[in-house]
């Protein structure tokens, strides 16, 4: 038994069984020495937070955690059903997450169905699943992770508001113009931009610091946040300029513009394990 702090943690038990102290201590310990690993993270509900602060405090202590090696327990909320009770994996008395998954699916093709009912079955039970996934995906890491949040199918498969949903239709769009304007021009520095032009490139030059600071923090809700953002901004910016109708060399700029920021929501969705379609 080790102590950190006032609370012990009791690596083996008086009759000699094993917990979860003793296999969590012998995972971070062949993390360390075997794998060479210079920072590890833990994804592990928010309720177990006592118990990883005790474990890396001993493994600290023992001198099995070096201070080189960085240890976090990224610690996330719970999905909370329309009664507000939690799902639960063991207990059984809540829906199993291929329920929920297959509910969202079923949705999402109605969904794409009626905003593009020329999709032939194949293209629209595909863009059905990657809405549908994309959808829970999404709400689950846009959310502060360790924050609480309730499962709503209706909020989640809204065309509009910070939706995987929104996201993916704002990359459709752009691919959309992409496709009807062929190759992407070289880009002409010193072509006149509108100010909405000018956010627009802000915005996509601020990608690079969102990403190490996702990384830093662990918080994935930071990158949703920005893509939701971009999503707006790229919508701004397609209504108040021609994109295609423009004279040169706005047009080639206008295009390379839309290029960039589809390839940048495909990237971020890409990194939330979001499908990112060319068409909806």
């Amino acid at each position: 038994m080790f102590t950190d702090g006032d609370a012990p943690l009791i690596v083996r038990k008086s009759d000699g069984g094993f917990g979860y102290p003793a296999t969590d201590l012998a995972a971070l310990l062949h993390r360390v020495t075997t794998l060479r690993a210079d920072r590890i993270v833990y994804v592990v509900d928010a309720r177990q937070a006592p118990h990883f602060q005790q474990v890396f405090g001993t493994a600290r202590r023992a001198g099995w955690l070096p201070p080189s090696v960085e240890a976090v327990h990224a610690a996330f909320g719970m999905m909370l059903g329309a009664d507000g009770r939690p799902f639960k994996s063991r207990s059984g008395d809540t829906a199993p997450l291929v329920g929920l998954l297959t509910e969202a699916v079923e949705r999402a093709t109605t969904v794409v169905a009626a905003k593009n009912p020329s999709l032939d079955a194949a293209e629209l039970a595909e863009r059905g699943r990657d809405v549908g996934i994309g959808a829970v995906k999404y709400a689950d890491l846009s959310t502060g992770r360790t924050r609480d949040h309730l499962y709503d199918p209706d909020r989640m498969m809204a065309l509009t508001g910070n939706t995987g949903v929104y996201l993916q239709y704002a990359h459709a769009r752009l691919r959309s113009v992409l496709a009807k304007a062929g190759a992407v021009p070289p880009v002409t520095i010193d072509a006149p931009l509108r100010d909405v032009e000018r956010a627009l490139i802000l915005r996509l030059d601020t990608f690079g610091d969102v990403l190490t600071g996702v990384a830093t923090t662990c918080e994935p809700h930071r990158l949703c946040t920005y893509l939701h953002d971009l999503a707006q901004t790229v919508t701004t910016f397609y209504e108040r300029c021609p994109v295609l109708r423009s004279p040169e060399p706005v047009r080639g700029n206008r295009i390379a513009l839309c290029a960039l920021t589809a390839d940048t929501l495909a990237t971020g969705l890409d990194l939330l394990g979001i499908a990112a379609p060319p068409r909806l």
